[in-house]
């Protein structure tokens, strides 16, 4: 009885595990589709985005607390508004000055303008932000109330993270599809020159599409701070690699696809961590990376489109 309550504990920890990252890694896709559609582009400085989402949060917490506000949900308030608003704007900012001069330029320049400007992000947080080489403790903001199913204790702050991961998503998908600046979007994505003919301010669309993108990458960034208490400097690297894998394995351009791609990924990590030191002994849990990243390409060979295939009349 004892050894089935273990077991049942560990496989639901496992589970939601998989659910929390396949969530910040659909959202992370997410952003990496919308930036496709609208302007054909990779923007590889978009998990740098995301770091410096967290940071900006983290840095409003600590702002809040100087000015003796001790209450917790004031303060989540100041990281969630701080994040969005500083990466929205930075996302922005990166269309405007940056992706939007390159627009017909070859695809290779921008890839490799952006991948510089995310070095550059990564490396000014590491130099400029206190003690920013080392990994900074990310205040615990939320409830931390547990519920027991036989020996798996379900705490409300993932619970809390979860449904507003998925809140975020919905919302996201609410707003292309059932909205004006949605329908701007699509129309820019389809094809950009006609939108213009019809009137749509083309670069608005753009500047807002990254700008929601990378707001979705600031969350993204603060709902792993959460999870985890803790963040660093490198942390939008691995989690831009992931995204983007989770972005081409869903179907580059679609944003169902993303979603899918990011909880398979998730699922592909957990997997990995839960079998692979079973199988072969002495290996660390750690190689679930490996493993995912594996079978991602092997996916991929399999379906070089993506699992969700992007129609030329559906794009975003």
């Amino acid at each position: 009885m004892i050894q089935t309550e273990r077991a049942m504990s560990v496989i639901g920890q496992y589970v939601f595990n998989g659910l929390m990252l396949g969530m910040i890694y659909a959202m992370v896709a997410v952003g990496f589709t919308l930036f496709f559609g609208v302007l054909d582009v990779i923007k590889f400085s978009h998990g740098d985005t995301l770091m410096v989402g967290a940071f900006a949060g983290l840095t409003a917490s600590t702002g809040v607390l100087m000015l003796d506000i001790g209450s917790p949900w004031i303060r989540l308030l100041a990281v969630v508004l701080a994040a969005v608003c500083v990466t929205g704007l930075l996302g922005a900012a990166i269309a405007k000055w940056l992706v939007l001069p390159l627009h017909k330029a070859p695809p290779l320049n921008t890839l490799l303008a952006t991948l510089m400007l995310g070095t550059v992000m990564r490396e000014a947080v590491r130099l400029f932000y206190p003690d920013g080489s080392n990994s900074q403790p990310f205040p615990s903001l939320l409830p931390t109330d547990a519920i027991e199913f036989g020996g798996f204790a379900l705490r409300a702050d993932n619970v809390i993270l979860l449904l507003s991961g998925l809140a975020i998503i919905a919302g996201v998908h609410f707003l292309i599809t059932r909205t004006r600046l949605g329908m701007a979007i699509r129309a820019v994505a389809q094809d950009g020159e006609t939108a213009r003919l019809m009137g749509i301010n083309f670069e608005a669309v753009v500047l807002l599409t990254f700008a929601l993108g990378s707001g979705m990458a600031a969350l993204a960034g603060v709902m792993n701070g959460l999870y985890y208490n803790e963040i660093n400097f490198n942390v939008g690297l691995l989690l831009g690699v992931i995204g983007f894998a989770a972005a081409i394995l869903g179907g580059l351009g679609n944003i169902y696809g993303a979603i899918i791609g990011g909880f398979l990924f998730a699922g592909l990590q957990v997997l990995g961590s839960a079998t692979l030191p079973a199988l072969i002994p002495n290996i660390p849990s750690a190689y679930k990376d490996v493993f995912a990243f594996a079978v991602v390409i092997i996916l991929m060979a399999w379906k070089p489109t993506g699992l969700i295939a992007e129609k030329s009349s559906e794009r975003v």
